[in-house]
C-alpha cells in the first residue's frame, strides 16, 4: 500500500521526502542570496568584507550565518516552533540553516567547526515550553556536519527577564554572569546555534565566555538575524 506523502509546511504541496518539511521551491525562495555582513550578519553592501559597524566595534564572535531576517515565512515557522509547541518543525528549520552554512562555506570560505553549542534556557522556562528550540536545531546539525554536540556544554545559572522586552543596555545587564561553561573548549572551533539573533547580546555574552575559556574561534549560526 502506498503511503500518503507529507506536505510542505508553507505551500502544502506533497513532498518527495516528508522529513524535509519544506519543498525545494519554497526553500529556493527562502534561501535567495542576501547581502549581509559576514561578521555581524546585518544588511550590508558587501558579503565578503566587514561592514562599517564591525570595523569600528566588532562583535566578539568571528562570523555569523543566518537564513535571513525575522520576516515571513521563516519568522512564522520559528514562532510556531517556540510558542505553539510544534517541535516537528525543528528538523526542517535546521535543514534551512544547514543550507545557509554550506553556502557560506562555498561563497565566503567559512571555516568548519568542531563543536556546536546550544543557547541554554532557564530550567523553569525549559519546563514550561517542554524543549529548548536551540537544542532541537543542534541535534540534526551535529549529525549532518559531523561535529561534536554536548547539550550541557553551557548552562544558564540564573533566571533572566525575557530579552525582547528590554533595551540594548538592559539586555547586557540582564545576561551578566547568567551562564556557566560545563565542558572544556580550549583550542576548539565552536559555533553557537540560536533561533533568532536580535541585538546579539546573548550571542556576545556566550562568545566572550567561550573565548575566555580558551576557544580558538566562535561562529554564530541562526535562523533569523534582525535588529
Amino acid at each position: 500500500m502506498l503511503t500518503v506523502p507529507g506536505l510542505c509546511w508553507l505551500c502544502r504541496m506533497p513532498l518527495m521526502l516528508s522529513h524535509w518539511g519544506i519543498c525545494s521551491v519554497c526553500v529556493k525562495g527562502i534561501t535567495a542570496p542576501q547581502q549581509r555582513c559576514p561578521r555581524c550578519g546585518l544588511a550590508a553592501f558587501n558579503e565578503r568584507l566587514p561592514c562599517g559597524r564591525c570595523l569600528q566595534k566588532p562583535p566578539p564572535w568571528q562570523s555569523l550565518v543566518a537564513v535571513g531576517g525575522y520576516v515571513p515565512p521563516v519568522s512564522q515557522l520559528v514562532h510556531q516552533l517556540k510558542f505553539s509547541r510544534r517541535s516537528q518543525l525543528a528538523q526542517p528549520l535546521a535543514r534551512l540553516l544547514l543550507l545557509a552554512i554550506l553556502e557560506a562555506r562555498r561563497s565566503r570560505a567559512l571555516p568548519p567547526v568542531e563543536l556546536i553549542v546550544s543557547v541554554p534556557l532557564w530550567r523553569g522556562r525549559h519546563w514550561r515550553r517542554g524543549f529548548n528550540q536551540s537544542d532541537l536545531l543542534c541535534r540534526p546539525l551535529a549529525r549532518w556536519l559531523r561535529c561534536d554536540y554536548h547539550p550541557a556544554t553551557l548552562r544558564r545559572i540564573r533566571a533572566t527577564a525575557t530579552q525582547h522586552h528590554l533595551s540594548a543596555r538592559r539586555r547586557k545587564q540582564n545576561l551578566k554572569q547568567a551562564f556557566r561553561l560545563e565542558f572544556p573548549v580550549a583550542g576548539r572551533h565552536i559555533a553557537i546555534v540560536d533561533d533568532v539573533v536580535t541585538t546579539g547580546t546573548t550571542a556576545a555574552e556566550l562568545s566572550r565566555l567561550l573565548l575566555r575559556s580558551g576557544a580558538a574561534s566562535v561562529q554564530v549560526w541562526c535562523l533569523c538575524r534582525t535588529l
